[in-house]
C-alpha cells in the first residue's frame, strides 16, 4: 500500500510525490523532444505533452 509523506509534521498523499516525479521526467522528455524538434510530428504539442505527462504518471502509480 502506499504510504503518506510526513513533511513538517503535515501529511501528503503519495500521489502529490507521484506527480513531481512525473513532471520531473517530463522535463527531461522535453529536452529530447526540443532536440528531435517533436512539434513538427503532432499538431498541437501542448496537448501531446499534456498526455505523455498523464501516461507517465499513470505508469509511476502502476509500477512503483
Amino acid at each position: 500500500m502506499y504510504q503518506d509523506i510526513h513533511i513538517g509534521g503535515v501529511l501528503i498523499s503519495s500521489f502529490v510525490a507521484y506527480a513531481l516525479a512525473a513532471f520531473v521526467i517530463l522535463m527531461g522528455l522535453r529536452w529530447i523532444f526540443a532536440r528531435i524538434r517533436f512539434s513538427r510530428y503532432v499538431a498541437n504539442a501542448p496537448l501531446a505533452e499534456a498526455g505523455i505527462y498523464v501516461c507517465v504518471l499513470a505508469l509511476l502509480i502502476v509500477f512503483i
